[in-house]
């Protein structure tokens, strides 16, 4: 493999919000193999630390509902509910194709320190974002909703070591946007 087609690949990588999204269902295949991807990503210890729980179809709906229940009865207990977020938490998982839940398993003997398991997985997460670029199919690591809630963890099999960090909404984009960062020089300091 040349190495430049990795470049282009890392270059292509975006976060494509699900406002952007075509409708169209991404394969499961395409889904599958970017979990699979994200399973090689570096991890100390080989803690294996992410844990994934994908949603699709009717379970979008299950996902959806689910988060705007926890939302409606947490605002409605602190006196600051927003009928508006509420809908956004029905509508906006129903934008996706797909919706891959990511989780942190915290290893049991707490072999390393806790954030060193939280960057595997956001290794793993970029591994998916590489792969879904390579397919032509656009992902967005969204940290909304039930993201960081103790709440969410029995809905996602997590235990109470664990961390949900958030959703990446997978699905087809009308289109790609262009990239563009500052200069690298400006964030590197050699000696």
């Amino acid at each position: 493999m040349a190495p430049e087609y990795i470049d282009e690949i890392i270059k292509k990588r975006r976060s494509i919000f699900p406002a952007m999204y075509t409708g169209e269902t991404v394969s499961d295949e395409v889904v599958s193999k970017m979990i699979e991807n994200a399973h090689w990503a570096p991890v100390h210890k080989r803690t294996y630390p992410w844990r994934f729980v994908v949603f699709k179809g009717d379970s979008l709906k299950e996902l959806a509902e689910y988060q705007a229940n926890i939302y409606k009865e947490k605002a409605e207990k602190a006196g600051d509910f927003d009928e508006a977020k509420y809908k956004m938490f029905l509508e906006k998982p129903l934008l996706a194709s797909h919706i891959v839940a990511i989780g942190m398993k915290r290893d049991e003997k707490e072999r390393v320190p806790e954030i060193e398991e939280v960057e595997a997985v956001a290794c793993a997460v970029q591994n998916m974002y590489l792969t879904a670029a390579a397919h032509g199919v656009g992902v967005y690591w969204g940290t909304g909703g039930m993201t960081y809630s103790e709440e969410a963890k029995p809905f996602l099999n997590l235990g109470e070591k664990d961390k949900f960090l958030g959703y990446l909404f997978v699905g087809m984009p009308k289109s790609w946007p262009e990239g563009n960062r500052p200069d690298v020089a400006d964030f590197v300091e050699w000696r």
